[in-house]
């Protein structure tokens, strides 16, 4: 099976022409279909998807990832652009969940605790009227039989740890957000799992053990996306290369939460298997 993937939307840009914005959108074609995973912050991937030539009324299916803005907020002009053309929306039902943020930026400028809006931009019922037909579960969704989303990601490993600066409002205040709406997209091939990353807020080899359970196959071929190692400690930063490598992981190429000084390491330990992989490049796998 060939898998072709196609970044739509990126922090950064590798061709002329193509919009950043901070977030990440990535087209997958495989199996006969073409997934959309996340839809990027505003206008970046219908922009950077005329440029590639990519018609955005035939994709058949769009996973989100989770429920940050950076990942949803191109979602209604996406289903503008499809003229109405119906699409299911794959996700988990804490996407609508009043997401904030609290960096530690806005806490020394402002004040202790100065919650920063980063949720759903839109109403459910506007989306739908654009076409947007929403499967809500916890559930991993297998769309093919060779392609799944995970689904509620179990944290398993010591090291991987949930952002402490992410929190949901709820009645009485604010508390820290588990984020179990992080979702991946998985597809089994001949040489081992490609997984596709949002943002991989529950953990890059959470998500990893998690893929393996669920398809049975131990090989990893290739991760690609948003592998968010930005915050990461340099324990945890070296206890995911120890585990990659024991994967024996044959592509790494990262985007968007990954960070720089994360994606210089992976660059020094991985060589020629790391790529950064931003607005307008195009994989083929195998």
């Amino acid at each position: 099976m060939e898998i072709r993937i196609t970044t739509l939307n990126e922090n950064t840009a590798g061709r002329m022409g193509f919009l950043a914005e901070w977030g990440l959108s990535i087209l997958v074609e495989a199996d006969g279909l073409k997934i959309l995973l996340d839809t990027g912050y505003n206008i970046s991937v219908v922009h950077n998807a005329s440029l590639l030539g990519i018609d955005l009324s035939t994709i058949d299916k769009i996973v989100l990832s989770h429920g940050h803005c950076d990942h949803t907020g191109g979602l209604r002009q996406i289903l503008v652009s499809r003229i109405g053309k119906g699409v299911e929306v794959i996700a988990h039902p804490d996407i609508w969940a009043p997401k904030f943020f609290v960096s530690p930026y806005y806490a020394r400028r402002f004040e202790e605790g100065s919650y920063n809006y980063v949720g759903m931009l839109y109403q459910r019922g506007e989306l739908e009227d654009l076409g947007a037909s929403f499967n809500l579960t916890k559930d991993p969704v297998w769309i093919t039989e060779n392609m799944v989303t995970t689904g509620e990601i179990p944290m398993v490993t010591e090291h991987e740890k949930i952002d402490p600066g992410l929190y949901v409002r709820e009645e009485g205040g604010f508390r820290p957000d588990p984020l179990w709406d992080d979702r991946a997209l998985v597809i089994k091939t001949k040489l081992g799992l490609v997984i596709v990353f949002g943002c991989g807020h529950r953990g890059l080899i959470n998500t990893i053990y998690y893929a393996q359970e669920l398809t049975g196959v131990e090989a990893i071929h290739t991760v690609i996306g948003g592998l968010h190692l930005c915050t990461a400690s340099k324990e945890q930063l070296e206890f995911d290369i120890s585990k990659l490598k024991e994967f024996g992981t044959k592509k790494i190429r990262a985007s968007h939460c990954t960070g720089m000084p994360a994606a210089m390491r992976l660059a020094q330990e991985f060589g020629d298997a790391f790529f950064f992989n931003n607005a307008g490049t195009r994989v083929t796998i195998p």
